[in-house]
């Protein structure tokens, strides 16, 4: 696992309403004392020296800022940002929250290990459309200045191919993929697939379904089309749903506890932690009925429904999962 490295310095241009409050935060250059932590996109590296010393100054030069305008080129209706964050705590204004947004979608961070308490209200609603960012509010005086205005989404969080384009990956809809989204080289985004936030695969995999917020997807494993894991954000589930290596969610199936490793799930099942479930043993005798959870995080499992009698049953997978090569090869 990538580990998080603090203090952290963003810097990058934010773009502002009439009234001069950030819309967004476009970031160019991450900093960090970790060499091997640094991330530069379109920016000529300064060194690592260089680096350290803004890092613990307060560093307020105003020939730095000048240089960092004329590099981003600075337009109207647009602010530089320097953003420093001391340590992984709540977020507390839009720099942060999109600093971290940056860092889980550049994959230098995994989902569920940074701290991203205070994020919705940190992030403004915003009217994304083909000129950038847009208050709500000012959609007609945009309108009237430039035309040709399409209004894609109304959302707090952005799509994440514009702002970073992960690299080896494949995404058939990239409205279907916020920003915060966490996509392993490999990955193959369908059409029907989503994935949001603080969400994402760990390796190759094929998504046709949904990755909600908080769920990690292991490598080499497949989410058919259709199919839904259960998140955190709403209905007070606080149980992170995962799926392990080599895993199959069969089309329209659902999951609401974490897969092991090599596990698969029939088509249009959906298995919630409460749901009770016919342990079958290797010779195909039911041995114990149990709640789905307590299942969680097993390896080798197969969950079907008994067409004769409706029940779900759990057996020993002796199948395994494997994706098509070249469906994930994408250079």
């Amino acid at each position: 696992m990538k580990m998080n490295t603090f203090p952290l310095i963003g810097i990058g241009v934010s773009k502002l309403n009439s009234s001069g409050v950030k819309l967004d935060v476009r970031y160019h250059l991450i900093l960090s004392q970790n060499e091997e932590f640094l991330n530069t996109l379109g920016l000529e590296h300064p060194g690592y020296e260089v680096i350290d010393g803004f890092i613990n100054q307060s560093h307020d030069s105003k020939d730095f800022e000048k240089s960092m305008e004329q590099k981003l080129c600075i337009k109207e209706n647009h602010q530089l940002i320097i953003h420093k964050i001391e340590e992984d705590g709540p977020i507390s204004d839009i720099c942060d929250a999109y600093l971290k947004l940056y860092l889980l979608s550049l994959t230098v961070s995994q989902p569920n290990t940074l701290n991203l308490d205070g994020i919705f209200g940190a992030l403004p609603n915003i009217a994304w459309t083909n000129h950038g960012p847009v208050d709500p509010t000012e959609i007609d005086l945009v309108r009237k200045e430039v035309g040709d205005l399409v209004v894609r989404s109304l959302d707090k969080f952005p799509c994440m191919t514009d702002y970073i384009i992960p690299d080896g990956v494949r995404i058939a809809d990239a409205s279907r993929v916020r920003l915060g989204a966490h996509l392993s080289e490999g990955t193959t985004v369908m059409h029907e697939g989503f994935v949001n936030f603080n969400a994402g695969t760990l390796g190759a995999a094929m998504i046709e379904g949904r990755i909600s917020a908080g769920v990690v997807i292991g490598k080499n494993s497949d989410l058919g089309g259709g199919c839904s894991t259960m998140g955190t954000l709403s209905g007070g589930n606080e149980v992170k749903i995962s799926v392990g290596e080599d895993c199959l969610l069969g089309a329209n199936s659902g999951l609401g506890i974490p897969l092991g490793n090599r596990c698969i799930v029939e088509a249009g099942l959906y298995i919630t932690g409460g749901a009770k479930v016919e342990v079958i043993d290797a010779s195909g005798e039911t041995k114990d009925t149990v709640k789905a959870s307590s299942l969680s995080n097993e390896d080798d499992l197969m969950f079907i429904r008994n067409s004769l009698t409706g029940a779900i049953q759990c057996k020993p997978n002796y199948k395994s999962v494997i994706l098509n090569e070249s469906l994930h090869k994408n250079d």
